[in-house]
């Protein structure tokens, strides 16, 4: 059998030993359903893995009926996204705890112990996390919890896809204008279920790449994985699996098996069959930013702290004055000017008009009469600037107006200072491109906001041809297999390094926001106004 896939043609003849390292889904069918249920005139559509959009995954009504069915059939592993939740409708019994019905239940890991495997798992009760393990025999009915998270399709068909059972899902998202290219009804925002069309990852005795088959090929194999020494293929390793390696193992050697499909630099130098060096893995930060303007789509950007490009402040707008007390800081006052007129139901509190000035001070509570009787509320002392002079006023906190800021900050700011004397969102321009790059993707854009600091993974890799200058690759965005060889590293000193801007898609920036705001506390809601 003879075979192209993604460009890459492969002969199956017979006798040819292949090892498998890998299922994957291809593509995914979906059928759109109507409650959940698809009928016999359900409409399918093919969708591709990076189809657009952002999804919501509806908890399967079928109980699974031991902690073996679900080991065998859910993705259990390190990541965020392996930590799959489930509840019992009855009572479990352990030997030292006891697993309430309608508790939810979180699966961390799989492990052996003394020959018995068995899962690691998680409950929150009164704000306290218990720990307990569950054995594979453990049996009752097992049922998803609801999951409120939102996932690309390719997180859903890598890591909520329960083996030989569908997954149905509800449109959050487009992130993107309907076209007639969009295989799926226009306003569409119902549900889907989707079958997944898997591909085998092999690799072959003498072939540097992985090879994908697709499960449909005619070809029949025998397994002959127990009388055959399986250690003289190569080991193909993700950037998540190079990241897991211990700090000892760096620098290494390695050999690109799959390079990325991103053409921007560097990521077009790391293409199949290049050779490159590994030095090490750490957490860098950096800024997640967004170009502001009015419609969508919107550009969004990772700057590393190093960025040498120079910015001017760019004044920030604010819908209620609660938006007011939080920007505001202690190094410098907040002067705004409102663009939406306010009428206060409180006597004690201020009217505000289209043009008013205002210098913001601080929060505190005041006392107002409310249908004959005294009440407290929180409100916002500003002081309002008049032509000669200032008068003290309450805003309260509620209130649902227009602010502009007014800057007078002309100095121009390096983003590592901008972080660390001013309180993120913040609106900056390019003033001074950084002319250490050859071309500024921030210096073309009109205004940025930089919204918050956020950590992420990479690695530092260099050519050992010409260990000129060493890059930074992200291990969760930039999709490649490598394998390692076992060549010494001439330099264990890494070359300079050139951090770079990046520029991620709609889904890369809804991903990156999701996993920060998934460690904070979101602030607390404005006070709602009075009835």
């Amino acid at each position: 059998s003879i075979y192209e896939m993604f460009g890459n043609e492969c002969c199956l003849s017979t006798g040819e030993i292949i090892k498998v390292i890998g299922f994957k889904i291809n593509k995914l069918i979906a059928s759109i359903c109507e409650n959940n249920e698809v009928g016999p005139f359900s409409a399918k559509v093919e969708l591709p893995l990076n189809f657009p959009g952002l999804y919501k995954v509806v908890a399967d009504k079928t109980p699974y009926v031991s902690i073996e069915e679900i080991t065998r059939k859910v993705s259990i592993g390190p990541t965020r996204f392996g930590h799959p939740c489930f509840y019992s409708p009855e009572d479990i019994k352990l030997a030292n705890f006891t697993i309430k019905r309608g508790e939810q239940i979180t699966f961390n890991s799989v492990q052996e112990v003394d020959g018995t495997v068995a899962v690691n798992c998680g409950v929150v009760r009164n704000n306290q996390s218990h720990s307990f393990t569950l054995p594979l025999s453990q049996e009752g009915k097992f049922y998803e919890c609801e999951d409120d998270q939102i996932y690309t399709l390719k997180e859903i068909a890598e890591w909520k896809i329960p083996k030989c059972r569908n997954r149905i899902v509800k449109l959050s998202n487009t992130l993107h204008t309907w076209d007639c290219s969009n295989p799926l009804p226009e306003n569409f925002g119902g549900c889907l279920v989707l079958m997944p069309v898997y591909e085998v990852q092999a690799v072959m005795k003498f072939r540097k790449d992985i090879v994908h088959i697709l499960s449909d090929l005619d070809v029949e194999v025998k397994d002959i994985t127990d009388c055959y020494d399986i250690s003289s293929f190569l080991q193909p390793l993700s950037l998540e699996d190079v990241f897991e390696r211990t700090s000892k193992e760096f620098p290494m050697v390695a050999e690109i098996m799959e390079g990325p499909s991103e053409s921007q630099k560097p990521y077009n130098l790391l293409h199949t069959g290049k050779e490159i060096v590994i030095y090490k893995k750490y957490q860098a930060t950096r800024v997640l930013a967004s170009e502001i303007r009015s419609g969508s789509p919107k550009r969004h950007f990772l700057i590393p702290l190093s960025y040498k490009g120079k910015f001017k402040r760019r004044p920030r707008e604010f819908p209620t004055a609660y938006d007011l007390e939080i920007a505001r800081s202690e190094k410098e006052q907040l002067h705004v000017v409102a663009t939406k007129a306010f009428d206060s139901p409180h006597k004690e509190l201020f009217s505000v008009s289209v043009g008013d000035q205002f210098l913001v001070q601080q929060c505190q509570t005041s006392e107002v009469f409310y249908e004959g009787r005294k009440k407290v509320i929180d409100v916002l002392a500003c002081e309002q600037i008049l032509s000669d002079t200032y008068k003290k006023v309450l805003l309260p906190m509620y209130m649902e107006g227009g602010f502009v800021e007014v800057i007078h900050d002309k100095k121009q700011h390096q983003l590592s200072g901008i972080c660390k004397e001013f309180r993120l969102p913040f609106n900056v321009k390019v003033s001074v491109r950084d002319l250490s790059v050859e071309e500024d993707v921030l210096a073309a854009v009109p205004g940025l906001q930089l919204e918050e600091e956020i950590t992420d993974s990479y690695l530092l890799v260099s050519s050992p041809s010409s260990p000129v200058e060493s890059w930074e690759i992200p291990v969760y965005r930039l999709n490649m297999s490598v394998h390692r060889l076992s060549k010494d590293v001439q330099e264990v000193l890494p070359p300079a390094t050139k951090t770079m801007v990046e520029e991620i898609s709609e889904e890369q920036y809804y991903m990156v926001r999701r996993y920060e705001n998934q460690t904070l506390h979101p602030p607390p809601r404005p006070p709602k106004k009075p009835a």
